[in-house]
């Protein structure tokens, strides 16, 4: 199974830079094995912009979590103590293999009926194939330019026909 993550422009940045080596959550995945994370990028730019896979979810309290991930977080101590406010326990999800998409996705396309999830939302079938042309991980360099063969409209075509996304609760 996977997963949409909806997280802010500034930190997605982050994450391509390679700042933010963890995301925190409130709440985590319940009871499901996670594939893939596609990265929403939300307003104002409103798209799928990369993928990764876990490495670990360490749950711990925010305390504990940010005197252990603090340099890895993206984050100030500000940002970090604002978001678990009240919350006595979090979730640091650990970004592996991560992979910039080319040209990022606008779901409404793959989706019919996509909302941005307010955090997450699971996927009955990969939004991708494996081995796909949109990916480049982060750390190389990927000169692929889309043919006639290859345009975003006949990828997006083809990756709603033969995927047919179902979101679920």
């Amino acid at each position: 199974m996977d997963v949409i993550l909806s997280i802010k422009p500034k930190y997605v940045d982050a994450i391509l830079r390679g700042e933010k080596k963890y995301e925190f959550r409130k709440n985590i995945f319940k009871g499901k094995k996670i594939d893939d994370i596609y990265i929403y990028s939300s307003s104002p730019i409103k798209k799928i912009v990369a993928s990764f896979t876990v490495k670990r979810i360490i749950e711990d309290r925010p305390n504990n979590l940010w005197d252990k991930l603090k340099d890895y977080s993206g984050l100030d101590d500000k940002e970090f103590f604002n978001y678990f406010t009240d919350n006595g326990k979090g979730f640091a999800i650990e970004i592996d293999n991560l992979e910039k998409f080319k040209n990022p996705i606008d779901p409404k396309t793959l989706i019919p009926g996509f909302t941005p999830p307010q955090s997450f939302c699971y996927l009955e079938a990969s939004l991708l194939p494996k081995n796909n042309i949109n990916k480049s991980k982060v750390s190389q360099k990927n000169n692929f330019q889309p043919t006639n063969n290859h345009t975003k409209q006949s990828y997006q075509e083809t990756l709603f026909k033969y995927n047919k996304i179902a979101l679920t609760k």
